[in-house]
């Protein structure tokens, strides 16, 4: 009877290695700073190995996801590896990528004509284990579509980003993850006006063999941080929220 429950606990462990998960010995090593979401993980880590897809709603979604990919990507990137971002139109600005500790002249940006184009060269772009992760701006995602990416990353190891502009035609796909981020108004530590650090409403809605949740996080110079305590808003800021929703 041990030698059988060995046995399933040994193929389950080796299920979560293929599917981009560490074993929780080398969790503490393979964490890159989201927290309390790693928790949310098996083993307690981001999965790299893998394909992560970020639903967007709104342009503003949209324009929050890839902060926060950013964020990931200065983690993801901190041994010199280079990165690929693929589009039919991009959106991004490059100078942007600095203020998430990102060098833009290791980002390798390719704009191409159809989405065919974009899926097939994140694929081949997948199976490159010099890069340190793929990113990919999409409309739609198939189930077959993201088996053939999942298979990809599975091989080389580098880890995939599927930014879904239109959820209206949201499908199943055997993703690991499945995002959704949401901007929040920035507030600045002292209270006073201005612009502070970007700040969202980040949802992780399914996530292979762990635990989806929602938290806020801010990205500061120190990387990301846990929102626990929002500020309380001040009048003027209340006036000034308004006037820009």
């Amino acid at each position: 009877m041990g030698n059988k429950s060995e046995l399933v606990a040994k193929l389950q462990q080796d299920i979560l290695l293929w599917q981009g998960f560490k074993p929780a010995s080398a969790a503490s090593a393979e964490r890159i700073g989201l927290g309390a979401i790693e928790d949310a993980f098996p083993g307690g880590v981001f999965p790299k190995r893998a394909i992560h897809e970020f639903i967007t709603l709104f342009p503003e979604d949209a324009a929050a996801s890839d902060g926060f990919i950013a964020g990931l990507l200065s983690s993801l990137m901190k041994d010199g590896a280079a990165c690929a971002w693929i589009s039919t139109s991009r959106r991004l600005f490059p100078g942007s990528l600095s203020s998430f500790n990102v060098e833009p002249e290791r980002i390798i940006f390719m704009d191409l004509a159809t989405q065919k184009d974009v899926l097939w060269t994140m694929e081949e772009a997948l199976r490159c284990e010099g890069l340190a992760a793929v990113v990919a701006e999409v409309d739609a995602l198939s189930l077959v579509e993201s088996r053939r990416l999942q298979l990809a990353v599975e091989e080389s190891g580098v880890t995939g980003f599927i930014l879904r502009k239109n959820a209206n035609r949201t499908a199943s796909t055997i993703a690991t993850a499945r995002w959704q981020i949401s901007p929040l108004p920035s507030v600045l530590a002292d209270g006073m006006p201005g612009l502070g650090f970007p700040r969202w409403q980040v949802n992780l809605l399914k996530v292979r063999n762990g635990v989806p949740g929602s938290w806020v996080l801010e990205w500061s110079d120190q990387g990301f941080l846990a929102v626990t305590q929002p500020q309380v808003q001040t009048g003027w800021q209340n006036d000034e929220q308004r006037q820009i929703g």
